[in-house]
């Protein structure tokens, strides 16, 4: 059973049609994510505060620079589409970053299961908008079932407030996979049967970490920047469990999901190299709009570097301020991702 399961890792050098690029990345995937698993389990506190201070801005912005070149240079019949998925962005994440601190600073905190409740009511009613456009534009879907279950999740919701936010919290770095699954599709089929076989290996680590550390005790020290990693992980939530197994959990997702997108779509999902804008559709349009690409992606490397900068100055209030508009690119990636269903 063994051998079945490794074969196709292990035939990797020997298959014809593969390139020592895509060799490259199987290797890089395992080791790296190997690594990965041993410093989450070992030092889950100092191995989250290095990997988003090294790996949170730049990830943002091969992010950015990846779902503009797969944007269309013109909306046409998708304008619908790309409208409720700008305005969604863009009020869903402001009232994230904002309301909770308003309510925190006025001591109502007991109001906050009512804001999250009714901030996930929209995000909810903001996707099934989303997913009900694309399922009428090519190549069309047929999902009767979007509203049965729009109504069952709202209504779990209600009843249990904090838990979708806790999924988001979660299911928000396994969207790396599935974003890199569909790039296979699109670019390196061949290499997707061997990705499908190492996808696995994530559930076997987390299985891991899960036996080792289900019993152990909560993760030492009470200054803010422990506190407020292990509530980023969602302790606040599941108070029974430990601290040390959800920070591990969560700290190893999230360097999964920047090895996607610093290591490994860049080099198989850019058309070209990050700065050579020919391949953004949208650049080609004019003068205008090439420069207005190159502010944003100039604007965003600032942005990088502001970030580096800050966590260097202050990494708790940096930290804290990030995850609080981080929210922006987990919304932006849902619309990325229903197109490219």
């Amino acid at each position: 059973m063994t051998k079945s399961f490794l074969s196709p890792i292990l035939k990797i050098g020997h298959l014809e049609n593969q390139n020592l690029k895509l060799q490259v990345i199987a290797i890089t995937i395992l080791v790296l994510v190997f690594l990965s698993v041993l410093f989450a389990a070992w030092a889950p506190i100092s191995f989250s505060i290095w990997i988003v201070f090294l790996f949170a801005g730049p990830h943002n912005w091969f992010e950015a620079r990846y779902m503009l070149g797969r944007l269309p240079a013109r909306t046409g019949k998708l304008l619908p589409f790309f409208l409720v998925s700008i305005l969604g962005i863009g009020l869903l994440t402001t009232l994230y970053a904002l309301a909770p601190s308003f309510f925190l600073s006025e001591n109502e905190s007991d109001h906050l299961a009512f804001y999250y409740s009714l901030w996930n009511s929209f995000f909810l009613i903001w996707v099934a908008t989303l997913m009900y456009l694309r399922s009428k534009t090519n190549p069309r879907k047929s999902w009767d079932w979007l509203p049965m279950i729009l109504f069952f999740l709202l209504g779990v919701n209600w009843l249990l407030p904090f838990w979708l936010n806790l999924v988001i919290v979660y299911g928000h770095p396994c969207m790396a996979f599935w974003i890199l699954d569909r790039e296979l599709k699109r670019s390196h089929s061949p290499f997707r049967t061997i990705y499908h076989r190492l996808i696995w290996i994530i559930p076997i680590l987390i299985t891991f970490l899960i036996a080792e550390l289900i019993f152990a005790p909560d993760l030492p020290g009470a200054d803010s920047l422990t506190l407020m990693i292990s509530a980023n992980a969602g302790d606040w939530l599941l108070s029974g469990v430990s601290s040390h197994l959800l920070v591990s959990i969560h700290t190893f997702l999230e360097m999964s999901h920047y090895i996607i997108w610093i290591g490994i779509i860049p080099l198989i999902g850019l058309r070209s190299l990050p700065w050579n804008l020919s391949s953004i559709p949208f650049a080609n349009r004019g003068k205008s709009s090439f420069r207005f690409i190159s502010m944003i992606l100039i604007g965003g490397l600032f942005v990088v570097f502001a970030l580096w900068a800050c966590f260097f100055l202050d990494y708790a209030t940096t930290r804290q301020v990030y995850f609080s508009v981080a929210i922006f690119h987990v919304l932006a990636e849902i619309p990325f991702i229903l197109r490219m269903i």
